[in-house]
């Protein structure tokens, strides 16, 4: 094999990173969601100088692929909120549940780069979220194998 076709790498090429995955599903958007994706765009940002300045090429890489990733998202954004005076829960409430033991949870339901489950953030695509929009005060929704109670919602801060 002639050497012509051996690609030798150098000190200055990085490996090819696969970019994140957009999904497919509509990005909602809460206005905290959006100042969060504005959030992230400023500090890969900042990163990316603080990085180019030490030289390191890999971590240049890795936040370039984030900003990618973080910019799609944020021009994708579509800012939804509650109504109001909704009957039902809808994307942007927080919403109470009490399970069979008498616990009483909240979660609000928010945009997929939002949702954090153990802060009470969950995504609209999740099967929680999926089960309570639509519903009102007094119906019950499945959760962990058991049934739990909405008791209240409305919109979050």
């Amino acid at each position: 094999m002639s050497v012509a076709f051996v690609k030798e790498p150098n000190e200055d090429q990085v490996e090819a990173l696969p970019e994140r995955d957009l999904g497919t599903d509509p990005n909602f958007v809460t206005p905290r969601g959006l100042a969060l994706l504005d959030d992230a765009i400023a500090r890969d940002s900042a990163a990316v100088e603080r990085a180019r300045a030490a030289g390191d090429k890999i971590a240049v890489a890795m936040l370039h692929r984030d900003l990618r990733y973080w910019r799609a998202r944020r021009s994708t954004a579509e800012v939804v909120e509650p109504q109001a005076d909704s009957e039902t829960v809808q994307f942007g409430h927080a919403v109470s549940i009490r399970r069979r033991n008498g616990k009483v949870q909240t979660y609000r339901i928010v945009g997929i780069d939002e949702a954090d489950p153990a802060e009470g953030l969950i995504s609209y695509l999740s099967p929680l979220a999926r089960q309570l929009v639509g519903k009102e005060e007094g119906e019950t929704v499945g959760i962990a194998g058991a049934e739990a109670e909405i008791v209240a919602f409305a919109m979050a801060d």
